[in-house]
């Protein structure tokens, strides 16, 4: 559950959410929010595609309550629970809501979220197998960034396995060929938020290996409920903030690649 945030702080709200789900009106659904969001004075971006819908958005309390209660107003997005850190300033510059192909890009059709999600393990028993050393059945537990090598430059958990990929439709490939690699072992993806590591466990499903998770809730909810434990650095978010500590409040001296591409 998103902790609280007091009403009284003078900043700016940041939320970040998606959804896997079958989305059939997406024009109709683009204008509605488009305008919806233009009269709260939100900006950000709202990504929707036949499989679902991904938003990153930043405004004041009440305008940020007010998109959450329209989309939850939809059946198809009436759990929707978003990540929410502050911010003295606003971190995006112009509000767009896209219709896209996928909303993260894989480029493997077979794979789809929304007809079933790949297990997941929550932050806490993440940390409880890392300090162990193993999962609960007592397999070693490896963990695979399936961000983009700058990502995890900027911070990631130790000693994470990771691609080398310089954006998500890479990954696929990557995972085809090395899957052997992960035979007898617990494999947990994950990324910034989410997205990306649910698309990436049931690839690595569908590739054959037996024991993959992914990281419920991404890294922001791992420092929202877990802190730094077992974690190196910050982590790289795509608006101005550019990177957030494990306090989730970005962290000083950080500078982001030039025109990066927005995936969570």
């Amino acid at each position: 559950m998103t902790t609280p945030l007091s009403t009284a702080t003078p900043a700016v709200v940041n939320i970040s959410c998606y959804k896997f789900v079958g989305l059939d009106d997406l024009p109709a659904l683009q204008a509605r929010l488009a305008a919806q969001c233009a009269a709260l004075q939100l900006k950000g971006t709202i990504l929707l595609a036949p499989e679902g819908i991904n938003l990153f958005l930043a405004g004041s309390r009440g305008a940020i309550d007010a998109i959450m209660a329209t989309l939850r107003a939809d059946a198809r997005l009436a759990d929707l629970c978003p990540k929410e850190s502050l911010s003295a300033p606003q971190p995006f510059k112009r509000m767009k809501v896209k219709i896209k192909r996928e909303i993260i890009t894989l480029n493997r059709p077979q794979i789809r979220p929304e007809a079933g999600r790949a297990p997941a393990v929550t932050p806490e028993r993440l940390r409880a197998w890392l300090d162990a050393g193993c999962d609960d059945e007592g397999r070693p537990v490896v963990l695979l960034d399936t961000r983009n090598a700058f990502e995890r430059d900027l911070g990631s958990f130790a000693d994470c396995v990771d691609f080398r990929i310089g954006k998500f439709s890479e990954f696929a490939p990557a995972v085809e060929e090395h899957a052997a690699d992960f035979a007898g072992q617990t494999v947990v993806t994950f990324c910034t938020g989410g997205i990306r590591c649910e698309k990436a466990a049931l690839l690595m499903q569908d590739c054959g290996i037996e024991h993959v998770y992914q990281l419920e809730g991404g890294i922001l909810k791992y420092f929202e409920q877990v802190g730094a434990a077992h974690y190196q650095g910050g982590c790289f978010v795509f608006d101005e903030r550019e990177v957030l500590g494990s306090d989730l409040r970005p962290s000083e001296g950080a500078i982001a690649p030039p025109a990066a591409p927005q995936h969570r």
